[in-house]
């Protein structure tokens, strides 16, 4: 029978599993996925800190018994009443006031996706981050396992997204101490970590996390690949309004230079515990290949048309064959095609119109002037394949402007080099026709032709005049 006990450092009129303006809970599948793997049936496992309740839920039908420590009175009694059938208690207040001798021998697993930070209330005078994990690590019975997640102060959301709101108060925002903030940067972060646990067996394993610890939808150990693409879609779905770069664009670059793990929203660090490396299985395809997207792209961007009228005829017919997927959901393994994710059901142009929609949105280079608008890119691309795109009046609203910011500014400096490039050209022309115009032979030539024309019209008039 799980019981409510309060420690000193509740929180009475405080909810993080209902905020109001506050940062939710710890959630999402790759949570749950990571305490499926780690937890095993015999163990007897503390989750402190703010998590959602299916997350708790689904722990504590793994193991033994469950102990929780939230800050938050309401919450207390709200999971105490979830867990009345678990064999477990609930902790209501600060880590610092939790005694360090309260289970006997420790705990197997500790659990704190949701980091360190909010574990204490505005009433604890100084309690840094490396005092709270030693007094996690205190808890941890010999050869424990310790599940602990931390954000990234400067991560992607950090570069494609300004935080317009950072300088408002909010009500968790209470005063701080410098030394209490977890160290910046994953390396820091990952020494702190090894250092402070040093006295268990088993080394740190890193995963990162996307889009956020609140929200945690995959944990990846290596982002990379076809991982980096699973990376950048969920960055973008979170990132859907203006922003200063292309969230997809900029997770792609960032894995392909390998620092997608580095500039990982949140990280999860797992000691002593074994787990895939992808959180959930399966989310991230096997095998060899390149995602078409990207290949395309790439051809665009180097103006390589022999490879375009070599994949997509191939493209088309994979779709002709059964194939449902636009190039952003279809990996290329050398002359081979395959789905990536869920089929879509589209026809043959309105595949291409998305991967042109998609191109334009990305500021690529387009090796084509005329093809400025989705309706033309995708007639040319199709034309490729032996498909005709009817003609459509041209419509101002159909022009697919960058995603981010600074999209929009590159895109505007090449077409004022390519203008400029124009400018010159038609100066260029202008002054040849005007030094034509001036040369002896144009002269002569116009003088001998000019009467003709004349003579010439004036028969045209007087034979209508004899018509009429």
């Amino acid at each position: 029978m799980t019981r409510s006990n309060l420690i000193g450092g509740e929180m009475l009129n405080w909810s993080d599993l209902h905020p109001g303006d506050a940062r939710p809970a710890a959630a999402g599948p790759a949570a749950t996925a990571l305490l499926a793997a780690a937890l095993q049936p015999e163990d007897s496992v503390l989750i402190a800190g703010p998590h959602a309740a299916d997350l708790i839920t689904a722990a504590a039908v793994q193991v033994t018994s469950v102990d929780l420590l939230v800050r938050s009175a309401p919450d207390a009694e709200e999971l105490a009443e979830l867990l009345s059938t678990t064999k477990g208690e609930v902790f209501c207040g600060s880590l610092d006031r939790f005694p360090l001798d309260h289970k006997s021998g420790g705990y197997d697993v500790v659990v704190a996706l949701d980091g360190l930070e909010r574990l204490v209330g505005p009433d604890t005078a100084k309690f840094s981050w490396g005092e709270a994990l030693a007094r996690l690590q205190g808890q941890l019975a010999p050869g424990g396992r310790l599940l602990l997640g931390a954000e990234n102060s400067f991560g992607f959301q950090r570069l494609v997204q300004p935080d317009i709101a950072a300088a408002l108060p909010r009500d968790e925002d209470w005063g701080r101490d410098v030394a209490d903030r977890a160290p910046a940067g994953l390396k820091p972060l990952t020494a702190a970590l090894q250092e402070a646990l040093a006295a268990h067996a088993g080394s740190v394993r890193t995963y990162a996390v996307f889009p956020s610890l609140t929200q945690a939808e995959v944990a990846l150990s290596a982002v990379d690949g076809f991982a980096g693409v699973v990376a950048a879609r969920h960055v973008a779905s979170r990132n859907d309004g203006p922003v200063l770069m292309d969230p997809y664009r900029v997770v792609l670059d960032a894995a392909a230079a390998g620092l997608g793990v580095e500039l990982a929203p949140a990280w999860y660090f797992v000691v002593g515990a074994d787990a895939r490396s992808v959180l959930p299985a399966g989310v991230v395809p096997e095998g060899e290949g390149v995602l078409l997207e990207e290949h395309l792209l790439l051809a665009l961007r180097c103006d390589d048309q022999a490879e375009l009228r070599r994949v997509i005829p191939g493209y088309v017919a994979w779709l002709a064959a059964g194939g449902a997927g636009s190039p952003d959901n279809v990996i290329l393994d050398g002359a081979s095609y395959r789905l990536f994710g869920e089929p879509q059901e589209l026809d043959v142009v309105e595949h291409l119109e998305r991967f042109a929609k998609r191109a334009l949105e990305s500021g690529s280079r387009q090796p084509w002037p005329a093809a400025a608008d989705p309706h033309a890119l995708t007639a040319r691309l199709a034309a490729m394949a032996g498909i005709t795109v009817p003609e459509r009046e041209f419509n101002p609203d159909e022009v697919i402007r960058p995603r981010g910011s600074a999209e929009q500014l590159a895109t505007v400096a090449r077409l004022a080099d390519e203008l400029a490039h124009a400018s010159a050209r038609a100066i260029l022309f202008e002054g040849t026709v005007s030094g034509i115009r001036r040369s002896l032979p144009y002269r002569v030539g116009h003088a001998v032709l000019n009467p003709a024309r004349v003579i010439r019209r004036r028969l045209k008039r007087v034979l209508r005049k004899v018509r009429r």
